[in-house]
């Protein structure tokens, strides 16, 4: 898998928002990927050093309108902090 397989898209929220001030972003990734891999496409991407790496995977919700029931989507998330003095500069706008 190459680096821009593995991150989807970046998760923003308002609870996100309060974790890049320390140092942590966060991203939807492949459900496929490891940590090591996480870290590796994020490097590599944004060239900056990723010290930590956690990932959680979210179960889609069961959803209704009226009498048709759905799913959300499920998908694995990962939390990316980067050493101390690196950021980046997608977010910070």
């Amino acid at each position: 898998m190459e680096a821009r397989d593995i991150l989807i898209r970046p998760l923003i929220t308002e609870r996100t928002t309060d974790l890049m001030t320390e140092g942590k972003y966060v991203f939807v990734v492949d459900k496929r990927a490891n940590k090591i891999q996480i870290g590796a496409a994020v490097a590599e991407i944004f060239n900056v050093k990723v010290e930590n790496v956690n990932t959680v995977n979210v179960k889609g919700k069961v959803k209704r309108r009226g009498r048709v029931v759905g799913k959300t989507a499920s998908y694995k998330k990962a939390i990316v902090k980067l050493a101390a003095g690196e950021s980046i500069e997608f977010f910070t706008a």
